[in-house]
């Protein structure tokens, strides 16, 4: 019995530090979408953060001035990314994935240039990393707080309610006095802030350096999970602590004694590890057609005046 509390205990805590880079990035993603920009961009983001994260960390010994840095830098790109959209009206979903393999390329050309590594950069002495209470990292305890505080700012404030505005109605939104290209920049450059917050805390919290392409595709699984959530912050923390439970119990799969095929021979790891990605697949089939988008989602808007 005591075998099975340890090991039920093991894995909540696990699905939880899995699952707070994809909570992030789904908030963020959630105040960009909210207000019609489709992000697309939330991997190359939460890149971009980690990076800034694990170097600026390692130059100066302190994770809270890395994190902080990381948060400037995603919201740096998602600036480029929202004046590209908004202002240049570029498709939205081929400017995310251009921020994507941009993220993909540059981290590496400038680990190469400054640590003589392209693959990752130094690692990060354990004292330096982000602090946990309780067995909870910091960043997780805070994506946590920032679940009710996005709630409330989307529902209770002038501002969420502009956003969601701006998101379903910008016309209308416009005829009301609304700012819908500003609106718009602030909440593509919020979901940067916080994308770029979960991508520090994998290089600083859960790793102790960035590795190119270390998000892994969690912000493609944090978009599904803002699309099952239906745009809805508490939805949101629901389905990312889903996604986070399945990465953990794959992991948790590998190695274990009855995980094993009907010859007997041990499942593929390969096999366990595609676990939380075909679910991402079978979530965006089976949902996205139940899930109502904001009206606007996807569409320019240039007339404001």
């Amino acid at each position: 019995m005591e075998d099975i509390l340890l090991a039920s205990t093991i894995l909540i805590f696990s699905a939880i530090r899995l699952a707070t880079p994809m909570i992030f990035a789904a908030l963020g993603g959630m105040f960009s979408e909210r207000s019609g920009v489709i992000n697309i961009a939330l991997e190359g983001l939460m890149l971009g953060g980690a990076f800034t994260a694990a170097v600026v960390t390692y130059e100066l010994s302190n994770p809270y001035v890395g994190f902080l840095t990381a948060l400037i830098a995603g919201g740096v790109l998602a600036a480029l990314f929202a004046v590209s959209v908004i202002k240049f009206e570029a498709d939205q979903v081929v400017a995310g994935f251009g921020i994507n393999i941009l993220m993909l390329g540059v981290p590496a050309l400038l680990s190469g240039a400054i640590y003589d590594a392209a693959g990752s950069t130094e690692q990060i002495a354990k004292e330096y990393l982000l602090p946990e209470f309780f067995r909870l990292n910091v960043a997780s305890i805070l994506a946590f707080l920032l679940v009710p505080l996005a709630w409330y700012v989307l529902f209770k404030t002038p501002f969420g309610l502009r956003l969601r505005a701006v998101g379903e109605n910008p016309e209308a939104a416009d005829a009301a006095g609304v700012k819908v290209l500003r609106m718009r920049y602030v909440g593509v450059i919020l979901s940067g802030v916080l994308a770029a917050a979960g991508g520090a805390y994998m290089a600083i919290g859960q790793s102790s350096f960035f590795t190119k392409g270390m998000s892994a595709g969690k912000g493609f699984i944090a978009l599904a999970a803002l699309i099952l959530a239906k745009w809805r912050p508490f939805h949101v923390l629901v389905a990312c602590l889903f996604f986070g439970f399945t990465e953990a119990l794959a992991i948790q799969l590998q190695g274990a004694p009855w995980a094993k095929l009907p010859s007997g021979e041990p499942i593929p790891v390969q096999f366990i590890e595609i676990i939380p990605y075909v679910l991402t697949i079978i979530v965006l089939a089976g949902f996205i057609g139940l899930s109502r988008a904001p009206k606007a989602l996807g569409i320019p808007y240039s007339k404001e005046k």
